[in-house]
């Protein structure tokens, strides 16, 4: 059973494996991490990875944190979270949304969310959640398209065009406080069948097909936002 106010996310829940290998091939460089380092040191605090999935990057948090919370409204992504954290003894898995966040007030120190539920407009209810649970001097980083740039930001307006524009969206973060960082991070995928799979489950069929007629490769550049608060 889900919890009140779930979102679903098509992709990483009716895709699961091609999803993890979706994970796989972002940020091959790693410079989307090495932004997210700069922008919050969660070494010996407590972090929080908000709409978690399968728990793919709860390992790489615990591996310095001193306690990670992986919160995931979907029962079956919670399953193989905790299955992929069954030995790390610092990793804490809880079913939850960001809108009802599972946790007492000022618990954590890093918020980490990406691609789960907060993408500008609607997302109010997990704002406040957040300022309730972040502790003062804490940081939230929520990432998000860019849709503004790059190969797949072009995708992203075609695939998407319901979604606020990249200045709307600028806008909303901005007069809430939030700073935006911009990230080239790319996709690079072992093979152009990996590709064409992510592809179509990231988009409705004729603009997967548009997309992988006119892109031949097996990477493509990828710009992202991170937006981030101090508390």
């Amino acid at each position: 059973m889900k919890p009140r106010g779930t979102i679903a996310s098509p992709n990483i829940w009716e895709h699961t494996a091609t999803y993890e290998i979706e994970n796989r091939a972002t940020d091959p460089h790693g410079n989307l991490d090495a932004a997210l380092r700069s922008l919050a040191d969660w070494a010996g605090r407590t972090v929080l990875d908000l709409g978690c999935g399968t728990g793919f990057h709860l390992p790489g948090f615990a591996a310095t944190a001193a306690q990670v919370v992986g919160v995931e409204p979907h029962p079956d992504l919670l399953a193989l979270a905790r299955r992929r954290t069954r030995s790390l003894p610092n990793v804490t898995l809880l079913q939850g949304t960001a809108q009802e966040v599972p946790l007492p007030d000022a618990s954590v120190d890093v918020v980490h969310a990406r691609w789960a539920y907060f993408f500008g407009p609607g997302c109010e209810p997990g704002l406040v959640e957040l300022d309730r649970v972040v502790r003062r001097g804490g940081t939230a980083l929520v990432i998000d398209n860019d849709g503004s740039r790059s190969t797949f930001g072009a995708w992203f307006r075609r695939g998407y065009p319901h979604l606020p524009t990249p200045q709307e969206t600028e806008r909303f973060w901005a007069t809430r406080g939030w700073t935006r960082t911009p990230v080239d991070m790319g996709w690079s995928f072992r093979s152009r069948a990996d590709l064409e799979a992510v592809v179509r489950i990231e988009f409705k069929p004729a603009v997967a097909r548009e997309i992988l007629r006119h892109h031949q490769r097996a990477d493509v550049d990828y710009a992202v936002n991170i937006w981030s608060k101090r508390f």
